[in-house]
C-alpha cells in the first residue's frame, strides 16, 4: 500500500489513454481543493467507476490476454460447466427460478450457463438477468451473447438496480466483492488512523488522519482485542460497502441462493500480524503492482475480501451461510472430475487446453486456494453439492 511501486517496469499506456487518465486526475485534484482529503473509498470509486473515464466504465480492455487480468470464465467451460450444476439443483428445488449475475464481465459466464440450463430446462422458462452498471461492458456482454448463445438472447435481460419486486432463484457474483471500495488503515502506536488520499504535485499520496466514526467502530468491532497484537505501521483495509450492497442485492429474495466466488480469507487469516501491508494490489496488463495512484482509471483496483464480513453481512440481511470452500474443493464438489471427461470426449484434441485449464482453476499456486466460494441462502434446507467435499464455515 505505498504510494507507488517504482521498482515495477510496467508497459506504458499509449497517449490517448495518458491523456483518459490525466482527465480523472485533474477532476480527484479539484474534489481534494474543494473538500480536502479525500477517503480512499471515494478515490478507489472514481478510479473504478466515474462515468466516462473510471477503469470499468472507460471502454477499456479488461480480461483475456489483451487486457489486464484473466477470471475464470475467460479459461474455458469448466468453471461454468461446474457452476450449472450447482445452479440446477438450486433451481430444482426452487421450481420457478430466475438467475441474476452481478457484474457479468465479457459476459462468457453467461452464454455457458445459458446453454447449459437450455438443455435441462424448456428455453421459454429461462430467465436471466445481469446487473452491470458499466455501459461499456454491457455492449461487451450482449456482443459475446449474440456470438456464443445466439438462440437464447431474448432470455437476458440488463438491470440497472437490483429486483425491486419478490423472487426467487439464484445471484451469481464472481470477483464483484474484491471491486467494492475500501477504507484503508494504520496502526499509529495506540491510535488507528483512516489513510485519506491527497494531491501531491501530478499525482496523489497517503495522508493520515484521525479515523471517521463509522471506520473506528468497524474496526473496533471486526478486530477486538487482536488490534493490540499488531505490529507498529500495520496497514490494511475495510470494507463498509459489502453490508448495504447485499442488502440491496436480496431485499427481495424470497427463496434462493446467493454464490459469491472471489480471492479472500476468513477473518482469522486476513489480519494476521505479518500481513503488515494488507492486501490492496492493482492488476495492469497482467501485472500485479502495488500502486494505487498510477495511472488513475487505467488500471483495476481490487482488494481481498474478509468473508466473514460477508457471512455476518449475510446474517443481518437474514440470510444463511450455507456453504464457504475453497474454489478448488467446490469445483469438485460440483463434479469437476465428469466435467473435464464430458469434454474431453466432445473435444479429444483439446486435451492439453483442458488439462490446463483444470490445473490453473484447482491448483494451490493458481486459482485453487487464493479463490473461495460462499453460498447465502434464503429458504433452502437441502446441503449443496460444491460443499460436499469440504465445508470451511467453521473458519469463519
Amino acid at each position: 500500500m505505498t504510494a507507488d511501486n517504482s521498482r515495477v517496469i510496467l508497459p506504458e499506456p499509449p497517449e490517448d489513454l495518458k491523456r483518459l487518465s490525466g482527465r480523472l486526475s485533474t477532476k480527484l485534484r479539484e474534489r481534494i481543493r474543494a473538500r480536502g482529503p479525500l477517503p480512499f473509498s471515494e478515490y478507489m470509486e472514481a478510479a473504478l467507476y466515474e462515468p466516462g473515464l473510471g477503469y470499468y466504465s472507460a471502454g477499456l480492455q479488461k480480461f483475456g490476454a489483451g487486457g489486464d487480468f484473466v477470471t475464470a470464465p475467460e479459461l474455458g467451460d469448466l468453471f461454468a460447466g461446474c457452476l450449472s450444476r450447482q445452479v440446477e439443483e438450486v433451481c430444482e428445488a426452487l421450481g420457478s427460478f430466475s438467475i441474476l449475475e452481478v457484474g457479468a464481465g465479457s459476459g462468457r459466464l453467461a452464454a455457458t450457463l445459458l446453454q447449459r440450463l437450455a438443455r435441462i430446462i424448456p428455453a421459454e422458462t429461462l430467465n436471466y438477468r445481469i446487473l452491470e452498471r458499466s455501459g461499456h461492458l454491457r455492449q461487451v456482454q450482449k456482443e459475446t451473447l449474440e456470438q456464443q448463445a445466439p438462440g437464447l438472447m431474448d432470455r437476458v435481460q440488463w438491470l440497472d438496480h437490483p429486483p425491486r419486486h419478490g423472487w426467487r432463484g439464484v445471484i451469481i457474483a464472481n470477483e464483484v466483492l474484491d471491486a467494492l471500495p475500501v477504507e484503508c488503515f494504520e496502526k499509529a502506536g495506540e491510535e488507528i488512523l483512516q489513510l485519506n488520499v491527497v494531491a501531491d504535485g501530478p499525482g496523489f499520496d497517503w495522508l493520515p488522519g484521525p479515523a471517521r466514526t463509522l471506520l473506528a467502530e468497524a474496526i473496533e468491532s471486526r478486530l477486538g482485542d487482536s488490534i493490540d497484537e499488531l505490529p507498529e505501521g500495520y496497514r490494511s483495509e475495510i470494507n463498509l460497502a459489502v453490508g448495504p450492497w447485499l442488502a440491496g442485492l436480496t431485499e427481495h429474495l424470497e427463496r434462493g441462493c446467493a454464490l459469491l466466488i472471489d480471492y479472500g480469507y476468513p477473518r482469522r487469516d486476513y489480519y494476521l500480524p505479518q500481513r503488515s501491508q494488507g492486501t490492496l494490489i492493482c492488476h495492469y496488463r497482467h501485472h500485479a503492482v502495488d500502486a494505487p495512484f498510477r495511472w488513475p482509471g487505467l488500471q483495476d483496483i481490487t482488494a481481498f475480501v474478509d468473508f466473514t464480513a460477508v457471512a455476518e453481512a449475510g446474517a443481518a440481511c437474514g440470510l444463511e451461510c450455507s456453504g464457504y470452500s475453497s474454489q478448488a474443493m467446490f469445483l469438485l464438489g460440483c463434479g469437476l472430475d465428469d466435467e473435464i471427461a464430458a469434454q474431453l470426449e466432445a473435444t479429444p484434441d483439446d486435451q492439453l487446453r483442458i488439462g490446463a485449464e483444470a490445473r490453473q482453476l484447482i491448483l494451490p499456486s493458481e486459482m485453487g486456494e487464493k479463490f473461495q466460494v460462499m453460498a447465502l441462502t434464503r429458504g433452502i434446507d437441502t446441503p449443496l453439492r460444491g460443499f460436499t467435499a469440504l465445508d470451511l464455515r467453521h473458519r469463519l
